[in-house]
């Protein structure tokens, strides 16, 4: 058993998507694909899929996926659920939007593996289809996923560029936890 599908016997471990990234693709015209990577227990994978997006999901936890599709199956939503190494996953034709909420850290034992991985989704991602990273905002880590970008060697145009704060309540401690966050969401032109 992996440490995500013992964290994931909490049921909805991290809380409700953020609200900024669900206004963000509820307005958006094109409602496509989404490649959910690191989907969890599916919190952005649901809500986007309710709101008209085919979801495909990739977890390397079992529970969380198996959770997610649950879900998905009582209300009926369009959700493909699968149980891979996100970095090996490949982008394909059929993606028009790739999702990586809270994946990266970029702690010293990771920066090298996270940016390689972010430099390799925007080559695999075709032209004109839509990234989109939520990450914990830290000078740092933003410093750090905007150097990555511009390194990828891709032409792109920021559809949105926010900052917000996010709360939920802790299961295990029962307190209210708030953190800062950015969505950063580019559409690659060339």
């Amino acid at each position: 058993m992996s440490n995500y599908d013992k964290y994931y016997l909490t049921e909805d471990l991290f809380g409700a998507p953020y609200p900024e990234l669900i206004a963000f693709f509820e307005n958006y015209p094109d409602k496509g694909t989404i490649l959910d990577l690191g989907c969890g227990q599916g919190r952005d994978s649901l809500s986007l899929a309710k709101i008209g997006y085919n979801v495909v999901g990739v977890d390397s936890s079992k529970t969380g996926i198996k959770q997610m599709l649950e879900k998905a199956a009582i209300s009926n939503l369009n959700i493909t659920g699968l149980v891979d190494d996100i970095y090996k996953f490949e982008i394909s034709e059929n993606h028009d939007i790739v999702l990586l909420d809270s994946m990266f850290h970029f702690l010293k034992r990771d920066k090298e593996r996270e940016t390689q991985f972010i430099k390799r989704i925007c080559k695999e991602l075709k032209t004109e289809r839509i990234l989109c990273i939520c990450l914990q905002n830290s000078k740092k880590k933003v410093d750090i996923l905007r150097e990555t970008l511009e390194d990828a060697n891709i032409k792109f145009e920021i559809l949105n560029d926010s900052s917000f704060n996010y709360s939920f309540i802790d299961k295990e401690s029962n307190s209210k936890i708030v953190t800062k966050y950015i969505m950063l969401i580019i559409r690659k032109t060339s």
